[in-house]
């Protein structure tokens, strides 16, 4: 699955990323980067729609692969 060109995440969104890699919880992520557990949600939802993913274990295996 390949997100088309004008859909690539956000800087904030490969944060997001980042953190989801390290297996850490929507709880978790919010905390240490300092933003609310929403705005987490909301950026796993868009990176869903860009990367045509169904679930975050498969957007964790897409971002492990689209680097």
């Amino acid at each position: 699955m390949v997100a088309p060109a004008g859909l690539q995440p956000t800087p904030a969104e490969r944060r997001v990323l980042s953190e989801l890699r390290r297996g850490k919880s929507n709880g978790s992520i919010a905390t240490t980067l300092a933003i609310s557990r929403r705005t987490v949600e909301c950026h796993l939802s868009r990176l869903l729609s860009k990367t045509g993913c169904r679930n975050r274990t498969q957007l964790l295996l897409w971002s492990m692969t689209e680097r």
